[in-house]
This record gives C-alpha cells, sequence and structure tokens, in this order.
C-alpha cells in the first residue's frame, strides 16, 4: 500500500485529562455518522478507558476503568450517569474502578464468562459471537484470548469502532499470559477481518515504543516510515495515537504481519515457519525487545 495513500485519512487526534499522559484539555470524538458518543478517559500511567454515550438514548457506559476517580470526574464534567461498565478482561488496571463506580452509580458490570469469577461485581455476562444492545446500538462480543483466556473484544459494526484492550495495540499486541500463538493469532485474525475503517480503542498508550521495535524489523516499510513520524510528532505535543484505523495497522504492524519476508528474517524465523510459530517467535517484552535490538545492532 501506498504510504501516502494510507495516511491521506487524516488520523484523529483529541485532548484528555490525564496526570501522567499529560494531554491538554478533555474532549470528546463523535463518530458523526452515528449517535455514539466516545470519550478517552486517561488513567493510571498509560492506560485509556473510554466513555460512551448513545445521545439518542441517554445510556453511557465506559470501557475498562482502571481507576475510578477520572471516570466520575469525566461523568461530572457532562452531569451523566453511568449505566453500564465494560471489561474486555480481569486485570486491575481494566478492572480497578468497578466497584466503586458500581456502588455510585448502580451500574452494571459486564463481561466474559470465563471471568466470571475475576471480574470485580460482574452482573452481565457475555459470550463470543453474542449480540447485545447498549442503548441504540448492537454490540458484537469477539472472544479474542491469548493475553488472557477470557479476553474479550467489543465491536460496535453501527459506529465503525473496536475496543480491543489488551488484544490489540497500535503496532503491537498483547502479551501472552494466559494464551498460546495460535490463540492470539486466531484473536488478532477475527480483528483484521472487519472493515478496513474500523477506529481501534485499545487499553494504553503504547505506540510510540512500538514503533521504535517495528521500524527495527521493518526499517524499509514506507507506511511505517510515515505513520511513526505522525506517532512521533503527536507525543511530543503529549498527544494520544489512539484510535488508529485498521486498514494502518495492517500496513504497519508487524504483530499483523507474521508472513512478511523482511520481518521473518530480522527475527531469525524460518521460512518455513506458519504464521502462529512466527508470532510466538516475536519479543513479548520489553527486555525482550531490549535483547532483540542488542542482537539486531550486532548483526548490522
Amino acid at each position: 500500500m501506498d504510504s501516502c495513500a494510507l495516511l491521506s485519512t487524516p488520523f484523529k487526534t483529541l485532548r484528555g485529562a490525564s496526570r501522567t499522559l499529560k494531554v491538554a484539555q478533555f474532549c470528546s470524538i463523535s463518530n458523526m455518522s452515528s449517535s455514539l458518543q466516545i470519550e478517552m478517559v486517561p488513567c493510571l500511567n498509560d492506560n485509556y478507558a473510554y466513555l460512551l454515550h448513545d445521545v439518542d438514548t441517554g445510556t453511557v457506559g465506559v470501557i475498562d476503568p482502571s481507576e475510578a476517580t477520572p471516570v466520575i470526574d469525566a461523568l461530572s464534567r457532562k452531569n451523566r450517569n453511568l449505566t453500564y461498565i465494560l471489561n474486555t478482561h480481569h486485570h486491575h488496571d481494566h478492572t480497578g474502578g468497578n466497584e466503586e463506580l458500581k456502588a455510585r452509580y448502580g451500574a452494571k458490570v459486564i463481561g466474559s464468562g470465563v471471568d466470571r469469577d475475576r471480574i470485580p461485581g460482574i452482573d452481565i455476562v457475555l459470550n463470543d459471537k453474542e449480540k447485545w444492545m447498549f442503548g441504540g446500538h448492537e454490540v458484537q462480543v469477539m472472544e479474542t484470548p491469548g493475553h488472557t483466556r477470557g479476553h474479550v473484544s467489543f465491536y460496535f459494526p453501527g459506529s465503525g469502532a473496536i475496543f480491543a484492550g489488551d488484544t490489540l495495540f497500535s503496532l503491537s499486541c498483547g502479551r501472552l499470559l494466559e494464551g498460546t500463538p495460535e490463540q492470539m493469532l486466531s484473536s488478532l485474525r477475527k480483528i483484521m477481518s472487519l472493515p478496513d475503517d474500523t477506529n481501534i480503542y485499545c487499553g494504553h498508550e503504547y505506540t510510540l515504543s512500538n514503533s521504535k521495535f517495528a521500524l527495527s524489523i521493518d526499517p524499509n516499510n514506507e507506511a511505517l516510515q510515515s505513520y511513526a513520524a505522525h506517532v512521533a510528532h503527536l507525543r511530543s505535543k503529549s498527544l494520544p495515537t489512539i484510535p488508529t484505523k485498521l486498514k494502518v495497522e495492517k500496513a504497519c504492524n508487524p504483530f499483523l504481519r507474521t508472513s512478511s519476508t523482511a520481518i521473518r528474517h530480522a527475527l531469525n524465523i524460518p521460512a518455513t515457519a506458519n504464521d502462529s510459530e512466527a508470532l510466538g517467535r516475536y519479543p513479548a517484552s520489553e527486555g525482550q525487545f531490549l535483547r532483540s535490538l542488542a542482537r539486531l545492532s550486532t548483526c548490522q
């Protein structure tokens, strides 16, 4: 894909209220083709929660509230109540605000049946391929294990948005803590099957560091070069890099390009390895990433 064509659609940027991310001012991004408003709420050091507001019904939800206070502040600014809490998985940095928010607003907590004993305050269990209505908006539940065994993603087809938690990041994917490379590959392919213009809302602001690794193993990818420069510009101004477009990730994210000859060569992955075997050879932690960079530098 031509890098200029890839970047011809302006990347959305937004400002968010965060102590650590230092984003200047809270505001929302709205999909103008639907009545679903999506507002980013930075939490902790690098987490993102997302407030959802169905303008037509007044339904309000939050995705993955790692802490309660920033969410309460955001709701108070808009004078809104909270109807639902949706969790992609059970980790504390995605559920830490559940119980306080539930107690304050009477919100219902939603999560995977696999995690029914691990998500604090869970009320509603949703499983793979189930459809659920958030106000007037259909939500498709996608089982996306790999990072954890109970991980799900929430896809809003009418708004072209998926909340992928820690399954897919911009230019990377989640660490395999409870799953296998085969499971993660299957999960990533589910997301890749969505329309190219789908907006991906992930759980963390990792894109700048991810871009450095991606460039280290795919340095001649012109689309990646352009996107990495865009990411560096945003972060230099303390602006978020999320949401990202699926078409951008398909062109730039090395974890979605496991068949790439150049990437396999950089990581010493045999050409005969299948895609799940290749994915299993990718660095999965900062330590592995640094070791890979050291190895690459000695080979150049």
